[in-house]
């Protein structure tokens, strides 16, 4: 009976996760039938744009040549004119003058001929016929507005729909995901000379399968990519997954997306808790402040109601990617006392994690470390033996220290503004590092017997955590190479 109940619990599982794939299937064609209605009418309307500018394009070089024609006309008009004008005058006058020297010719005396004669002549020298130019200031000929638009008709028959970019595939071998830094690359089908631009989309989410149509996160967008590669630096994993999807664009249009593919984003995320917290502690989501007045006004009904604080843990597979799961122990007691300690909401028992904590360095007092769970309400981080941490002291005197079981060695190193914190549970490795120069400050080498939670305090002072970060390589280099030196703080473990 009982196997049949589990393997029919596996049998319902199968098929809810194929409903959930099937649904997501579903809502991804609506989505598509309804993409696809609104860009077939937007090109339609695109393309009759076009040709409407066509066709106003094509009126108005007809309107500037017609008017060039009859401007042509016009003034060699003008000129023939002026010049019939000129010449008919000019006939008239030679008319009368041929007239006249007919009948000169014909008179018999011979006083009146001699000054006719004269007069005759001179009459000719200044006649509008003589100084009349008989060429044609224009010529009839209009063939140099002649026009042949076969060519032009050619082209206007060879219009066709833009070549669209083919679309590229990310190559999942070649992109490379370390450092908090993700390099996505892809390939094209074949080169194309007239692709100007290439778009990259990323979303993180928490789903390794193909894009659901409600995810928790928007598509980020990065514009302008010139080359086959691109690199997002500084980002903060604090999900399990990034998908990525890239398309190629022309000068007038873009192609198609790249099918998805979902990076996995290996991690640690936690919060502080803020519910065994001290009450002198003012905790916003990462941050923490000294607050002194925080302890003295207590409500004694709150916290009789209290509910139990979380604790999580990574878990333990083959990648160490942490995630968060209750533990049978129940909620902590709030830190009291002189224990000004928050914890984390997050248990380490497997794996190598990295977080970084940016602090005040004028705080009296501060301290960075990991704590086992049995870590005592009263107990000060690094006075006991279930806790390792780095102590910063303004009180009196400025002093940096490594501190575990009430022991303490102090450092010579400089304090830095944001201390890394590396763990490796499975090794016993507890180890401090300059955030900014990846300088070792210390080591502590242990073997942890229980999970251990990430563990701060801070008196007159504030300090934020960030987490989401991968262990740097150079942190992972420095390990290596320290992996068979002894301990630098036996005295202390």
């Amino acid at each position: 009976m009982g196997d049949q109940k589990e393997s029919l619990r596996k049998i319902t599982h199968t098929l809810a996760m194929k409903n959930e794939e099937i649904s997501n299937f579903v809502c991804t064609v609506k989505q598509s039938l309804n993409n696809l209605e609104a860009n077939s009418n937007k090109v339609q309307e695109d393309l009759e744009s076009e040709f409407t500018s066509l066709h106003s394009a094509l009126d108005e070089m007809k309107e500037s040549m017609v008017t060039r024609i009859k401007q042509e006309r016009a003034s060699r008009t003008y000129d023939l004119q002026s010049q019939l004008s000129a010449g008919s005058k000019a006939l008239e006058s030679s008319e009368e003058l041929l007239e006249l020297a007919n009948q000169t010719l014909c008179s018999s005396e011979t006083d009146s001929f001699n000054q006719a004669a004269k007069d005759i002549k001179d009459s000719v020298t200044m006649a509008p016929a003589f100084r009349l130019s008989l060429k044609a200031k224009a010529s009839d000929n209009m063939s140099h507005l002649m026009v042949d638009f076969s060519q032009e008709r050619e082209v206007l028959r060879g219009l066709k729909f833009l070549p669209v970019p083919a679309t590229p595939e990310i190559q999942v071998s070649e992109s490379q995901v370390c450092d908090n830094t993700v390099t996505v690359v892809w390939t094209l089908p074949e080169p194309d000379s007239k692709i100007d631009h290439y778009i990259l989309e990323h979303r993180r989410t928490n789903h390794e399968g193909p894009p659901r149509i409600r995810e928790d996160y928007p598509w980020m967008v990065v514009e302008g990519i010139r080359e086959l590669e691109h690199t997002l630096t500084g980002l903060r994993f604090d999900t399990r997954y990034i998908t990525f999807r890239v398309k190629a664009c022309n000068k007038a249009v873009a192609g198609e997306f790249s099918e998805p593919v979902t990076l996995e984003t290996h991690a640690f995320t936690f919060k502080l808790d803020a519910g065994s917290c001290h009450q002198n502690l003012k905790v916003e989501d990462l941050s923490v402040e000294w607050d002194s007045c925080g302890g003295k006004i207590q409500d004694i009904r709150k916290e009789k109601t209290r509910t139990n604080s979380p604790m999580h843990s990574p878990a333990r597979s083959a990648l160490m990617s942490p995630k968060r799961a209750p533990t049978a122990r129940p909620g902590r007691d709030r830190f009291t006392a002189e224990s000004y300690t928050v914890l984390a909401d997050t248990m380490i028992d497997a794996g190598q994690q990295y977080w970084e904590v940016r602090f005040d360095k004028e705080s009296k007092a501060f301290a960075v470390g990991v704590a086992l769970r049995s870590l005592g309400r009263f107990d000060q981080l690094g006075k006991s033996s279930a806790s390792w941490c780095i102590h910063l002291n303004n009180w009196l005197q400025q002093s940096l220290t490594a501190k575990h079981n009430n022991k303490a060695r102090a450092l010579d190193c400089a304090i830095p503004s944001r201390i890394g914190v590396y763990v490796n549970y499975d090794e016993g490795v507890l180890s401090f590092y300059d955030s900014k120069t990846k300088q070792l400050m210390h080591t502590f080498k242990t073997k942890f017997q229980q999970p251990v939670i990430p563990a701060f305090m801070v008196w007159n002072g504030s300090f934020s955590v960030v987490t989401g970060l991968q262990v740097p390589s150079a942190v992972q280099s420095g390990q290596r190479k320290n992996s068979g030196t002894s301990s630098s703080n036996a005295s202390l473990t």
